[in-house]
């Protein structure tokens, strides 16, 4: 089995941050969403990836390389502009063969794998085997309707008045079925291949098409609140570890991570928290569910429940919390102020904020 990663979209709800970074390379608990889905694709044995870039594709390539740190061989492909899911599997049939594959959206997080369904879809072999995640409001999204064994009997994309409440989440397994159904298929009424319609087409043809349900932790890394809610779920499964510097005037509580270089100093960190190689954090309270990346420094001040990337600053702010705050920010004070702050700092930005 191979692997298709898609990792060309723009990410407009991820904006600053995706102006500056491609949204795949967003830090969930210090590693990029890519080095997860990687990580996750490794879990079911492959090691065949090919990786769908768009005009972010240099700052992919400059963070998973070849992908040997990560136990896999990566293959990038240009996609010129975002033209459907469908159409990246079109892209990609050179590298696919005929052989079967996965194909894992770049911005979705399961962190409890998906390996069970793998395994299943190597032993049934269907032309197709959606992943699907019951969700309280399908309008949003992909639905199927399922017969009683599991078999896919529909696929309806954001239906007004949804028949399941079942939603396709970001991981299919394909056969090279799929590589007929797509090229049968016309794009949609927003000019893309869509995916559902090259699935629906197997199903209409008869074809024998699946859906396993997968019961754990999904979340679409696509907005602010939905990084920093994945952030804190990811925290929760820490464990803890000491490799920096923590000054006898310092306290950890709890799941803590303090990287190699860091420098813990008169402060007081309560985990689950992240504390990134050769962050300096100083007079300072961190609190649960808080990400600090590489090279940053924080000074008397009070975070809780946000993420800080590599190399920004935080310092005289008492009451950080729900923040995002990005690569090389600046975030100080204008005077006295409540302390509750929900900040979201692009990269290489300065906001001061009342302490």
């Amino acid at each position: 089995m191979k692997a298709l990663v898609l990792a060309g979209g723009s990410g407009t709800r991820l904006r600053p941050f995706s102006y500056s970074m491609p949204k795949q390379l967003i830090p969930i608990a210090n590693t990029p969403v890519l080095v997860h889905v990687l990580n996750a694709v490794r879990e079911l044995g492959v090691t065949e990836v090919g990786v769908i870039v768009g005009n972010r594709g240099p700052e992919i390539e400059a963070v998973l390389g070849d992908g040997a740190r990560f136990g896999v061989r990566i293959t990038y492909i240009p996609q010129d502009a975002p033209r459907g899911l469908a159409h990246t599997v079109s892209i990609a049939r050179g590298f696919l063969g005929d052989d079967d594959f996965v194909m894992y959206l770049g911005d979705n997080m399961l962190p409890d794998g998906v390996t069970e369904i793998a395994e299943e879809f190597t032993r049934q072999r269907p032309a197709a085997q959606v992943v699907v995640h019951k969700v309280p409001d399908p309008r949003s999204f992909g639905v199927a309707e399922l017969g009683p064994d599991g078999e896919v009997l529909r696929l309806v994309e954001k239906p007004w008045q949804p028949r399941s409440d079942m939603a396709l989440i970001g991981v299919y397994f394909f056969t090279a079925a799929i590589h007929q159904a797509v090229a049968a298929i016309s794009p949609s009424s927003r000019g893309e291949l869509e995916i559902t319609d090259a699935v629906q087409w197997l199903v209409t043809s008869g074809a024998d098409v699946r859906a396993s349900l997968y019961d754990g932790y999904w979340k679409d890394t696509g907005r602010v609140e939905d990084v920093l809610e994945c952030n804190s779920h990811l925290l929760d499964g820490l464990t803890p570890r000491v490799d920096g510097q923590v000054d006898a005037d310092s306290v950890l509580v709890g799941r803590v991570v303090i990287e190699a270089g860091a420098r813990i100093v008169r402060s007081r960190v309560e985990g689950p928290a992240i504390i990134g190689a050769g962050t300096v954090l100083q007079d300072s309270q961190v609190g649960p569910h808080t990400s600090i990346g590489r090279d940053c420094t924080v000074t008397d001040s009070r975070l809780e429940g946000s993420i800080a990337l590599d190399e920004a600053s935080v310092t005289g702010v008492r009451g950080l919390r729900n923040s995002l705050i990005g690569r090389a920010a600046s975030v100080g004070t204008t005077g006295p102020g409540t302390g509750h702050h929900c900040l979201v700092v692009g990269d290489h930005t300065r906001v001061e904020v009342a302490a």
